[in-house]
C-alpha cells in the first residue's frame, strides 16, 4: 500500500472513530453503538484485499481500544478487527461485490468481530457479562452495522476504488 492510500485509509478510520465515540454514543441502543470502524475495515477488505484490511484492522483496533471511554483490556478490538479484515478480504477473492454480498459480508463480519470481542472479554473476565447479555450485544451490534451499511460502505469503497491505480488491459 503506498503512503497516499495508507493516509486516506487512516483518515477514514479516524473519522469513523471520532463519529463512533462522539455522535453515535448518544444514539446507542441498550448501550451498543454502530461500529463504524468495523465498517471501514470491511470496506478495505472488499476493495484492497485481506492483507491491507488486516493491517488497517490492527491499527484501527488499537485506536478503538485506546479511545475514551475504553473500559476493557486493550487489544481486544485489535484482535477482532484483524479477524474481520481477513474475513472481508477472503470474500473479495471469492465473490464480486454486489449489494447483497456486501450486506451479507457486513453482517458476517459484524457477527464475527463482535463475537471475538465479546468472547475475549468472557475469557479475560473483563466486564463480567453473562451469555444472555453477550448474545444480546452481538445481535444489536449486527443489526446496527447492517442498518448503516448503505450509508457508509458506498462512500468508503468508492473512495478506495478511486485511489486504485488504473490497470492496463491487453
Amino acid at each position: 500500500m503506498n503512503p497516499g492510500r495508507a493516509a486516506v485509509a487512516l483518515a477514514a478510520v479516524v473519522v469513523a472513530l471520532v463519529l463512533q465515540v462522539t455522535v453515535f454514543s448518544h444514539v446507542s441502543w441498550a448501550g451498543v453503538v454502530p461500529n463504524l470502524v468495523l465498517l471501514v475495515v470491511v470496506a478495505t477488505g472488499l476493495v484492497r484485499g485481506a492483507q491491507a484490511a488486516m493491517v488497517l484492522g490492527f491499527v484501527a483496533g488499537v485506536l478503538l481500544d485506546l479511545a475514551p471511554p475504553a473500559d476493557h483490556v486493550a487489544g481486544r478490538w485489535a484482535l477482532a478487527l484483524v479477524v474481520v479484515g481477513y474475513v472481508a478480504g477472503r470474500v473479495r477473492q471469492d465473490v464480486r461485490p454486489t449489494a447483497g454480498s456486501v450486506v451479507a459480508t457486513v453482517a458476517a463480519c459484524s457477527f464475527v468481530g463482535t463475537s471475538v470481542f465479546a468472547l475475549t472479554g468472557v475469557l479475560l473476565q473483563d466486564p463480567a457479562l453473562g451469555v444472555g447479555e453477550v448474545l444480546q450485544v452481538i445481535a444489536i451490534g449486527v443489526f446496527l452495522d447492517v442498518l448503516l451499511t448503505p450509508f457508509v460502505l458506498p462512500v468508503v469503497m468508492g473512495t478506495f476504488r478511486r485511489l486504485e491505480p488504473v490497470r492496463a488491459t491487453a
